[in-house]
């Protein structure tokens, strides 16, 4: 006699069960509702990502850290030349020389003098043969082009045997351990200011490249620009930069106000609501699927919460056009037929919404 498959039949009651339960869950937790039908005339409208970027825009060219430009301090005959362009000096070495024989001659006979003065002279004497030793060797410096800081021969234009007046250009140092820039703040942005604050810079001779730097300080006053605009200007810093990068090439740049904000945005059309619960229905599966939403600008909301993930195609669920199989999202709006991130800046801001972050709004 054949006996009957009890276990059998409860197990597959059991796994039909733990189906129907994983099903319940899965809708409880992602918030699912009824599916809804779509058909091919259904107008959509596609999630996008937003990236608000809170940031001023800067422009304009770096400096060396430090810069000398090299000049004789008085007139006469280069005898001696010891740099040459591109070569690394430190702070103190002499750089270039003029003839200094007379002024030798003058601290030789002065010094003979001032032996017979200690003799014969009085105390005063001496004094005064003291001061004037200390005006002799003051020429006799000023005889010499020197370093002022640690730094690298940008430019060097004298040869021996050349002849100077005082203050003649013969060069320039550079100091190349950092750079820094000077750019024009509006005066509605100073407010927003922090030392330390990081500033992404943008170099056409670095190619896509970009740099780090960081504001280091601005004036407690403003001034007027010819264009009658009131301005604040901020010092900016880059210690680590590619060799590429040399003093006075041009940047474009943005100070980092605070850190992006990423976001997603679809035409309000999309966004159902009934008993007080917003929701929007997937073009492809018909589900539905529950959301929170805040007013972003006319046309559009921002997605707080749901399930709902960039590039989701989003069934309209009141007004907008209807042209069959989709393609009256087209005539939509402009935004709808972009694709991939789209940014905005303090210059602009976004539509509905001031310099400082996205629009307030309300579910």
């Amino acid at each position: 006699m054949k006996k009957k498959s009890g276990g059998g039949i409860f197990l597959l009651f059991l796994l039909l069960a733990g189906a129907a339960g994983g099903g319940l869950y899965y809708a409880y937790t992602h918030k699912l509702l009824p599916s809804v039908g779509v058909t091919d005339d259904t107008v959509t409208y596609m999630v996008k990502k937003e990236v608000y970027e809170n940031c001023i825009e800067v422009a304009g060219t770096v400096s060396a850290a430090h810069e000398q430009t090299l000049q004789a301090l008085s007139s006469g005959t280069v005898v001696a030349v010891y740099v040459s362009q591109g070569d690394r000096v430190r702070k103190g070495d002499v750089i270039l020389q003029l003839d200094d024989t007379q002024q030798q001659y003058d601290l030789a006979k002065h010094d003979y003098d001032m032996q017979t003065t200690r003799i014969t002279g009085s105390s005063k004497q001496v004094k005064l043969k003291e001061t004037e030793r200390l005006s002799l060797l003051q020429k006799i410096a000023e005889r010499k082009v020197t370093a002022t800081f640690d730094g690298v021969i940008a430019a060097i234009s004298a040869s021996v045997g050349d002849s100077l007046d005082a203050k003649d250009s013969v060069g320039s140092l550079v100091d190349l351990s950092y750079l820094t820039a000077t750019v024009e703040i509006a005066e509605t942005d100073v407010s927003k200011l922090q030392v330390g604050q990081p500033v992404e810079f943008s170099f056409p001779a670095a190619g896509k490249e970009t740099v780090m730097g960081y504001v280091t300080g601005w004036p407690a006053i403003g001034e007027v620009t010819s264009r009658g605009a009131t301005v604040v200007k901020a010092t900016l810093r880059i210690d680590e930069y590619p060799e590429s990068i040399l003093p006075n090439f041009s940047f474009s740049g943005k100070i980092q106000i605070a850190p992006a904000e990423t976001f997603l945005l679809v035409n309000r059309l999309a966004v159902g609501r009934e008993d007080g619960v917003s929701f929007v229905v997937d073009a492809r599966s018909g589900l539905r699927s529950e959301v929170k939403v805040v007013p972003y600008d006319v046309d559009y909301v921002k997605i707080v919460s749901g399930s709902v993930s960039e590039g989701a195609v989003l069934a309209a669920q009141s007004g907008g056009e209807r042209s069959g199989k989709n393609a009256g999202r087209a005539a939509s709006s402009a935004r709808d037929k972009t694709t991939g991130d789209s940014r905005a800046r303090n210059e602009g801001g976004f539509p509905g919404g001031g310099a400082g972050g996205p629009p307030p709004g309300r579910m």
